[in-house]
């Protein structure tokens, strides 16, 4: 059997094909069709079909979509393709695929990913975590995605920043979600660069800013190592109730190499135990553990 995923984006579709192994069999992208939900459907299923078409071949179809789906209506909910926003999907995608559809969170998809076949494989419990334009997460046990009732395992960047003091952190973090000091305003890539860029009046980008890391700069440096001690913070309090057996990092900063190095140095220093053992590594498929964790969704079912 073929597994078919599809990743949801605010101004892209990808589509992939993978065979029983994991091995890539067809990819796709498309823009996606933001101008009413029935166009959605429509593009959507036009290019499910074609890959159909094009492989004669039967699959499981996956997507995954920047938003959450509410378990008891199935309407989805804060997804930044506002289209989606209180459609069933899920529902609308089976009947004219004429076939079982599975739906998750990107960040979840993202976990799967790595937790099946990615840089998570082998171990036991999962916790993944995007720290690019914001800061998603999942978990995985023993091969299955978590969730609950009310669609937000993982969402740990709307936790407040442990800790949080204003003689370390500065002033406070307004959030759009309408709380204050949230861990993705202070890790996120775009918080990263935001609140630099605020304190020093610049326009950098993150890349920027780490490449100053890596040249020395003073006012770049004192920044990484606060986000650095806000970072391993807030990892330790997802050590302290989950206990993982490995953190994923995914997303923008992910690839920034000095975080697998000082990262679990400065997370002992917060936990509940006089040693951490849980590995902190990076994502293996990148940009595309969500796409191929779409596909994974129908074979670790978790009722959505």
């Amino acid at each position: 059997m073929y597994h078919l995923g599809l990743d949801i984006g605010g101004t892209k579709m990808e589509a992939v094909l993978l065979d029983a192994t994991g091995a890539v069999v067809l990819r796709e992208r498309r823009p996606t069709y933001k101008d009413n939900y029935r166009g959605f459907l429509d593009n959507l299923t036009e290019m499910i079909n074609g890959i159909r078409s094009a492989t004669q071949v039967d699959f499981t179809v996956g997507v995954g979509l920047p938003g959450a789906i509410d378990p008891l209506s199935g309407l989805i909910k804060n997804c930044n393709c506002l289209v989606l926003n209180g459609e069933n999907l899920k529902r609308d995608l089976t009947v004219l695929l004429d076939q079982p559809v599975f739906l998750a969170n990107d960040a979840d998809c993202f976990t799967l990913s790595e937790a099946v076949d990615g840089a998570g494989k082998g171990y036991g419990t999962v916790f993944g975590v995007i720290v690019g334009t914001g800061c998603g997460g999942g978990v995985v046990v023993n091969g299955q995605l978590l969730s609950g009732p009310n669609a937000i395992v993982g969402e740990w960047g709307h936790n407040p920043l442990p800790g949080w003091r204003y003689e370390l952190d500065g002033p406070v973090e307004p959030c759009y979600c309408q709380h204050v000091n949230c861990v993705e305003s202070y890790i996120s890539g775009t918080g990263f660069s935001r609140r630099f860029n605020a304190r020093h009046d610049t326009a950098f980008s993150s890349e920027v800013i780490m490449a100053a890391v890596h040249e020395k700069e003073p006012r770049a440096v004192a920044h990484y190592h606060h986000f650095i001690d806000a970072f391993s913070r807030s990892i330790a309090g997802v050590i302290n109730i989950l206990d993982p057996h490995a953190i994923v990092l995914g997303g923008g900063l992910s690839n920034v190499e000095s975080l697998y190095q000082d990262l679990p140095e400065a997370v002992g220093k917060y936990i509940f135990s006089p040693t951490c053992r849980t590995a902190i590594v990076k994502a293996r498929f990148g940009d595309a553990s969500g796409v191929r964790g779409a596909a994974w969704l129908p074979l670790r079912n978790t009722g959505n």
